[in-house]
């Protein structure tokens, strides 16, 4: 449980031993699922919930780019849909916050509004998105492999529902079934909220605490930090990117202390045609590249070396790059494919003997391909996201106290080189890379 983690340090250093009762008072879990209609709660409490309840944060999602289909639709869209029918049950509702991301408009290039998804809307020209049809093709599939179920039928669903997320995604412009999902999940807020207060947030890559309450803190392995790790673990000399290309990131005390500006400025406000959407990003105001990142890697790691199992300093190595998906799959073919293809003709022509060997790495090459396709196109995003609403909230705060600083959200206060180098790099290592 998050509580017992060291984020919460500074809370159990001033309460003490009451830091317990302190939690207990503010703190109640309930185990439920956004999945089901009642939330996963008995209605009894579901109803008592409700008759207090003033504000919704939805952070529910499963950010899997490569996620089953009917797991992303259930928690993705359905949780939406769940959420929205509590929370008109709220009479007390002052703010439902949803939690979305950047990255909802595809690989567009150019300055990237902050406007509302149209019900249907999708990236690719001639395509209209029909969630209730993509709803009935998932039970269809799945009541068609069922009548055709082999030796494994739960392996053969689970990787059905996998590629069909992947294929739909991209039938309609997306490249993954995360960024698909949660566009759905937006229209349909825009669909059943009313007239009830909400507001749309939606954050690039989320890294590690900066500030408050404890720097470099974080959870869960996020796109960028796939190459820390990597390099950490020894056993990456070579990786997909663009070090040019902007990363557009931002800390996820940031993205917090956004989202409270954010429900506080329009708690209460009903009706408008849309939800008000805000940006949580860093392209525009304060731009950096990959290139900083790696930069500030390379010197976190010439300071601090590696050390081996065996107590020897690993000496630190540049690695190389390759700034195009057509010079990877090369490089994969010519050091992997074609040494996986002998291997294979070897094993036939000895009656099987490598055939474990060969269908273990032949999965491993399959993995490190499928991670190239899913993830290229934030490796190589040429796209700028506009913050123009973030901005116009931040300049009416007032900032005058300390109190009011705590909850800064500017990336323009950021020195990159810096949190990358002394707070995000060593909290990776330390709280994710264990």
């Amino acid at each position: 449980m998050v509580i017992g983690t060291e984020l919460f340090g500074l809370l159990r250093e001033k309460h003490g031993d009451g830091f317990q009762q302190f939690v207990d008072d503010k703190v109640a879990a309930l185990a439920g699922d956004i999945v089901y209609e009642n939330l996963g709660l008995e209605a009894p409490l579901l109803d008592e919930l409700a008759k207090e309840m003033d504000v919704i944060v939805n952070n529910a999602a499963t950010t899997n780019f490569y996620e089953r289909y009917d797991v992303s639709l259930d928690v993705n869209v359905m949780g939406v849909k769940h959420l929205c029918h509590f929370a008109k049950q709220c009479p007390k509702l002052k703010m439902l916050m949803h939690v979305s991301t950047a990255y909802l408009f595809g690989n567009k290039e150019g300055l990237i509004l902050e406007k509302p998804i149209k019900p249907g809307e999708t990236i690719r020209e001639g395509t209209y998105l029909d969630i209730d049809a993509e709803l009935r093709l998932v039970r269809d599939v799945k009541k068609e492999l069922k009548l055709n179920a082999g030796d494994d039928p739960s392996k053969t669903e689970r990787k059905a529902m996998k590629e069909l997320g992947l294929q739909r995604a991209r039938h309609f412009g997306w490249s993954n079934t995360y960024v698909f999902t949660k566009a759905m999940g937006e229209m349909l807020l825009g669909e059943l909220r009313g007239d009830m207060p909400a507001v749309i947030m939606r954050p690039s890559i989320i890294t590690s605490v900066m500030a408050d309450p404890l720097p470099g803190w974080m959870q869960g392995t996020r796109t960028i930090d796939t190459l820390i790790i990597g390099y950490a673990k020894q056993n990456l000399s070579c990786f997909l990117g663009d070090l040019s290309v902007v990363a557009d990131v931002i800390p996820g005390d940031m993205a917090v202390n956004a989202m409270v500006a954010a429900m506080v400025a329009h708690s209460g406000e009903r009706g408008g045609a849309a939800p008000p959407v805000y940006n949580a990003t860093s392209s525009l105001r304060n731009p950096t590249t990959y290139g900083v990142l790696y930069q500030a890697g390379m010197r976190y790691f010439y300071e601090n070396p590696r050390v081996g199992e065996n107590g020897e300093v690993i000496p630190t190595k540049e690695v190389h790059f390759f700034t195009t998906m057509a010079s990877f799959h090369l490089y994969m073919i010519l050091t992997h494919k074609l040494p996986l293809e002998i291997l294979h003709l070897l094993s036939l022509l000895l009656c099987g003997l490598f055939s474990r060997l060969y269908n273990d790495l032949n999965r491993k090459y399959k993995f490190v391909m499928r991670f190239a396709d899913v993830y290229a196109p934030f490796a190589f995003f040429k796209g700028c996201y506009d913050d123009m609403n973030l901005e116009r909230l931040r300049l009416k705060m007032a900032m005058k106290t300390p109190e009011d600083r705590m909850f800064n959200f500017d990336p323009k206060t950021i020195d990159w080189e810096e949190y990358f180098y002394r707070i995000h790099i060593p909290g990776v290592l330390k709280y994710v890379c264990k």
